[in-house]
């Protein structure tokens, strides 16, 4: 996670996706080298000199003001995600650098886990950019069973997507998809966090193990987690299609819950339903919890 090589292959990426007429101007006939716009062509929608952008391209951001930024931004067509990672990619080349360090551990407070219980009807869990997931509620422990199959703690939901295709194909129906969300969460949280070692080692067990994911790591997307449809296959319950809802924790900054839900009266909040019947009957596993409250 070299940042002058994450910048250049940032923003190398978001300018080989945009064609001329695209940006509004003249694309001079068909006999263009380069994917996309070229260094001169963001340059001038920039307002900065082509000197300028390709040095910013070449990893040189710690310079750039936030008015640059926002223009780089603009010329590029990013969306919120993506300016959000341009500028933690030049906020971590104004730092000074450092080795790698392990993450503060993370204990959900006893509070946050009554929230969490106090959702009866509709699974809920508490996970950080990692995708760790750290607290659940019952009906959460029943949803994602499969997750929580794999031994390790915390469990982690781009490994079990990663690391366990077959399993979590058979779980969620738009599984390419998924993995494309996955690496994109990462690389997000990458750009917030270079020196976590904790993700630096879960990027690099992914990147070696699964070509899928390796592949979209590459692409250089990102994407912030806010809101969607999860269409998922249960063993117990079937055909889920789930809106999420992902909420940030002001007081655990890093820390966020996702509650998933279905309109009144449709066959997912009825399968929901027998889902929670399901899950009362079961003896209460080990939660995820474990490891960091133990």
């Amino acid at each position: 996670m070299d940042s002058r090589t994450e910048i250049r292959e940032f923003l190398s990426s978001r300018r080989a996706r945009i064609a001329p007429e695209r940006a509004g101007l003249p694309a001079y006939g068909g006999n263009r080298r380069v994917k996309g716009l070229r260094r001169e062509e963001v340059a001038l929608l920039a307002g900065v000199s082509v000197d300028y952008y390709v040095r910013m391209e070449r990893g040189g951001l710690a310079g750039a003001s936030d008015g640059v930024l926002d223009a780089l931004a603009s010329a590029l067509q990013l969306d919120e995600a993506e300016r959000d990672h341009l500028f933690h990619l030049a906020r971590r080349s104004r730092e000074p650098g450092g080795p790698r360090r392990r993450g503060p551990a993370v204990t959900v407070r006893p509070t946050l886990q009554q929230v969490l219980d106090a959702i009866s009807d509709a699974p809920a869990w508490i996970g950080n950019g990692r995708c760790d997931v750290l607290a659940m509620n019952q009906l959460a422990r029943a949803l994602f069973a499969p997750v929580l199959a794999d031994p390790r703690r915390p469990a982690n939901t781009a490994r079990f997507v990663c690391l366990d295709p077959e399993a979590a194909k058979a779980l969620f129906v738009d599984y390419d998809q998924v993995v494309g969300a996955v690496a994109a969460k990462l690389r997000m949280e990458a750009g917030r966090n270079p020196h976590d070692a904790e993700l630096t080692a879960l990027v690099g067990e992914l990147s070696t193990r699964s070509e899928p994911f390796r592949q979209r790591w590459a692409s250089q997307d990102v994407r912030l987690h806010r809101s969607g449809r999860k269409r998922m296959r249960h063993p117990i319950a079937g055909r889920l299609d789930l809106d999420v809802e992902c909420l940030e924790l002001p007081a655990e900054p890093g820390l966020h819950l996702n509650v998933y839900t279905a309109p009144a009266g449709t066959p997912t909040a009825d399968h929901v339903a027998l889902l929670a019947s399901w899950a009362a009957t079961r003896q209460t596993p080990a939660t995820e919890s474990d490891a960091h409250n133990g």
